[in-house]
């Protein structure tokens, strides 16, 4: 949820007198800075010189829940302070003049140091301090860019672009020369805030009602002002980052490190943990995620929803509901009070993963609190007691930047530098995003022109052409030959847009390390692994399989493969691999047969259609 400019005074109405728009008949393009100012004289004039610092409670509807959040903020340095309760969940958010930092549900803060959280906390910050009207309050590019239509009004749209910000719009209607949108880019999609209900306040208007949107209308906030004041002095207003809070998690008496033991299946990590004393339940690991249940795990542990959820079920489908155990267990270490998104992913664990007996996924919650070492070579994970935790081993140090819950880190491909994701969810070596390879060209320098499915999320699947690069350098760690795929435009979150990440490091490169991640610290160490030197592959059939009521379902054949050499296509059967019934195997052991040796014989069996070789053989 973006609660960090919320409510802010820039988000005012402003009402243009006519002499601005009688520029837009010229030929020329109107001048920004005139319609800004008669804006400021139109909507209150003087009275916003006299306005020092803003303060406001407003009831918040986001994601299915409700709830209330608090607002501060210093109209003259663009400090700010957000404190929120949202059905189950609390936490915090806020600007210091220097850094944006947030607080989770667990009380534990950090600063948010990447590229986009920056950008947008100087944005926000720029808005505060009302600095489109006050050029002296911070520096920008301010530019008229077009007349737009949008819900059958006409507006002009003023572009700026804060100095060590990211451009956002103010969209002011023609006719009634009020804001009433602002349209700013996020990390992976456009936020648009939508502004209602204006009413006068001490001598400005302000809107009482805010309608946030990211193109999916699941995904709307709805924002109404419950008090507003401005000049309320700011003594006692905490504008700095929390300190630490009291752990919420034991570790067994006289331990320093648990070790637990880790199930390795197609690309995928899973572990056992208790909850409420039950269990145990098999989880995906999932370092970037939240925590989530499938629906009737909670029901089993009759874990109750938050009241505030549209229809007072586990797991609404679209929503999400938040619930909260008493205590998880994983290997001897308790963490109390976790909550847990409830999430149907039933099915799509059935079909994609082939498995029936995963609880859920457990993730960032366990990395955020002690550090994390996955041993891959020895199949186990170490967790490490925070407080004594000292790094001895032979890795390198490499920070890591974090985008929501989701951990990056600095590194170069072939020598050309970027910004990559970092975590255990990803299936491929490694996925590029469509911006990144495009800038460098890499669909040509990689040869890479194959077109393959190379993993799937419940929203559908990830496809982009295959290709090999020379080297990945991960601050001095340097993975050979790793297998890339570039993902297609219209591949979702992995095609990436303008300042994301380049692309996302995932399990074929994570195998050959052996990770230690410390999120509190921010700091990774990657050891090189005993798989460190062999060679990175993909599957050499050419195929996509899921599983299927009959068998293994072929959802995708690559063109010319070796699969479809031999004319498999999309929509058969595989109902016998090598001669072993597909009831008789795990998906994740179908998966394997495809990456046999290169010049290996694949017997398929496509229900009676008959049987098929398939002669495997690289793709790259």
């Amino acid at each position: 949820m973006s609660f960090r400019s919320l409510l802010a005074p820039a988000l005012a109405v402003l009402f243009a007198a006519s002499s601005a728009s009688a520029q837009l008949g010229g030929a020329a393009p109107p001048n920004p800075r005139v319609i800004l100012e008669l804006a400021k004289d139109a909507s209150g004039g003087s009275a916003w010189d006299a306005l020092r610092s803003q303060h406001s409670t407003v009831s918040v509807q986001a994601a299915g829940l409700t709830g209330t959040a608090e607002r501060w903020s210093d109209t003259t340095s663009g400090k700010s302070r957000l404190d929120f309760s949202i059905g189950p969940l609390k936490g915090a958010a806020g600007f210091d003049g220097r850094v944006a930092w947030t607080q989770d549900d667990a009380g534990i803060a950090r600063d948010e140091t990447d590229e986009t959280a920056r950008e947008l906390a100087v944005n926000a910050a720029f808005r505060d301090r009302l600095a489109f009207w006050y050029p002296e309050r911070g520096a920008a590019v301010v530019s008229y860019k077009e007349r737009a239509t949008a819900d059958g009004a006409d507006f002009d749209v003023i572009r700026i672009t804060p100095e060590g910000g990211r451009a956002f719009e103010l969209w002011i209607n023609v006719e009634t020369r009020l804001i009433e949108r602002l349209v700013e880019r996020e990390a992976r999609a456009v936020r648009t805030e939508i502004y209602m209900d204006l009413r006068d306040l001490q001598g400005v208007k302000i809107p009482y009602r805010v309608r946030a949107t990211r193109e999916d209308p699941r995904r709307d906030e709805v924002f109404v002002v419950e008090k507003m004041e401005f000049n309320r002095p700011l003594t006692g207003v905490a504008f700095a980052r929390p300190a630490p809070p009291k752990p919420d998690f034991t570790f067994p008496r006289g331990r320093a490190e648990v070790v637990v033991p880790l199930d390795l299946q197609d690309g995928h990590l899973f572990v056992r943990v208790r909850i409420d004393g039950k269990g145990p339940f098999r989880m995906l690991l999932d370092s970037g995620s939240i925590n989530a249940l499938l629906p009737e795990v909670a029901r089993t542990l009759k874990l109750k929803p938050d009241s505030t959820t549209p229809d007072g079920t586990v797991g609404t489908p679209g929503h999400g509901a938040i619930v909260r155990a008493q205590r998880l267990d994983i290997g001897g270490v308790v963490i109390s009070r976790p909550a847990f998104a409830t999430i149907d992913l039933k099915a799509f664990l059935q079909r994609v993963e082939g498995v029936d007996d995963v609880a859920g996924i457990l993730g960032y919650e366990l990395f955020k609190r002690m550090p994390v070492t996955i041993d891959y070579d020895r199949t186990r994970l170490v967790l490490h007691e925070p407080a004594s935790f000292k790094y001895g081993g032979k890795g390198t140090l490499v920070p890591l930047v974090f985008r929501g819950t989701m951990p990056s880190v600095r590194g170069s491909l072939d020598g050309i530098e970027g910004v990559f994701d970092v975590g255990t969810g990803a299936r491929p070596s490694l996925t590029l995003t469509s911006s990144f390879a495009a800038t460098n060209d890499l669909a040509a320098k990689y040869g890479a022109s194959k077109s393959v499915i190379a993993g799937a999320g419940p929203s559908g699947t990830v496809r982009g052409t295959l290709g090999r690069a020379r080297e990945l350098d991960i601050g001095g760690v340097v993975v050979t030959a790793p297998v890339v795929v570039l993902a297609s435009p219209d591949a979702g979150a992995a095609a990436g847009v303008a300042g994301a990440a380049a692309g996302s490091i995932g399990y074929g490169v994570l195998r050959r390390l052996r990770p230690t991640f410390d999120y509190a610290r921010k700091v990774a160490y990657f050891d090189r692994g005993a798989l460190l030197a062999e060679a990175d592959s993909f599957d050499r059939a050419g195929l996509w399989l899921e599983r299927g009521p009959t068998g293994f379902v072929v959802v995708d054949v690559v063109v010319d493969g070796p699969a479809a050499a031999v004319g498999i296509k999309a929509g058969d059967v595989v109902t016998a691999v090598n001669g072993k019934a597909a009831g008789t195997l795990s998906l994740a052991a179908a998966r394997a047969s495809l990456r046999a040796a290169a010049g290996s014989r694949l017997l398929l069996q496509l229900g009676n259609a008959g049987e098929r070789t398939v002669i495997l053989r690289d793709l790259i």
